[in-house]
Parts: C-alpha cells; sequence; structure tokens
C-alpha cells in the first residue's frame, strides 16, 4: 500500500505544482485541480476495494495518515473555488465575506475541538473506532462526505483531519 501511495502522491503534487507555477487562481486551472485530486481518490479508492489492506493497523495508518493529506488537497482546492466564485466586488464586501467564511471555519474546528486534541497529540486508543471502515460507533457532530468519494473509503473523521 505504500509504494502505491507515495506513487500515486508524488504523481498528483507533482501535476499540481505544474500547474500552480502561474501565479493565477484562474476558476479553471482550480476546477482542473479538483478533477485531478477527484481521479487521484478514485484511484485510490479502487486499489483499496482490489488490494485490501493486509491488516487493521495498516487500514487505521491509511485512513489516519495517508488518505487524509490527499482529502486535505480537495478541502483546500474546493474552499479556493467556494471562494473564488462566491467573492462579491468590492474591498468593503470581500472583506465581510472572507470575515464570515473564517467564522464558519472556527465553527467548525470549535465543534471538532476534542478529535482535534485527539488526533494532535497523536493518540492511539481510540483509531480502531476512528480509523476502521464500518467498525466505528462514535458520532461526529460534523461530518462531511464528498458525494464523488463512494462510501468504501468513507470513516467519520477523515475530512476532519486536514481541516487543521
Amino acid at each position: 500500500m505504500d509504494k502505491f501511495y507515495n506513487e500515486i502522491l508524488y504523481k498528483l503534487e507533482t501535476t499540481i505544482s505544474e500547474l500552480e507555477i502561474e501565479a493565477d487562481y484562474s476558476i479553471q486551472r482550480i476546477e482542473l485541480v479538483i478533477q485531478l485530486i477527484v481521479e487521484c481518490l478514485s484511484d485510490v479508492k479502487e486499489y483499496v476495494l482490489k488490494k485490501g489492506f493486509k491488516n487493521t493497523d495498516e487500514e487505521i495508518h491509511f485512513f489516519k495518515h495517508q488518505k487524509p493529506v490527499i482529502v486535505a488537497k480537495l478541502i483546500y482546492y474546493n474552499a479556493i473555488y467556494k471562494i473564488e466564485t462566491k467573492k462579491p466586488y468590492g474591498a468593503k464586501p470581500i472583506r465581510k465575506y472572507l470575515n464570515k467564511e473564517l467564522k464558519k471555519l472556527k465553527r467548525f474546528f470549535d465543534n471538532n475541538l476534542d478529535f482535534y486534541k485527539y488526533y494532535r497529540t497523536n493518540n492511539s486508543y481510540l483509531d480502531e473506532k476512528l480509523f476502521v471502515r464500518r467498525k466505528h460507533d462514535i458520532k461526529p457532530k460534523a461530518i462531511f462526505y464528498p458525494p464523488t468519494l463512494g462510501s468504501v473509503l468513507h470513516i467519520p473523521y477523515i475530512m476532519t483531519i486536514k481541516m487543521n
């Protein structure tokens, strides 16, 4: 799994870097990057469905450390896309809009503070409940599942991990 993951992540990051050489964040380029990330996640999903995990530790490692790196890129570029497409005109309206978006992010972090503390302190006592598919019995307060990812690669806190 590690070899496949490292190869696909390197390919994704290289392609994104090549696209970002220009300073301009055009909406079309952001859409292209989002499409590349979704395709990458689809390839990862296909690999997991085909090969599975050797054991629970490998599954936990994937959902706790590897998949969040890719999902973080999706969250980041989706946020940029949303900001760019909804951004009003004029300095004051833009400032007001961006402050409103920052408040939403703060609220998300505040709602998931317990999980952040767990994750950032490298705890592992809840890993089997949080990072193993279909074995969780802890209900997160705020879950976001991008519809393009399908249910096979979902665990409740995967989106929360890389929102930090």
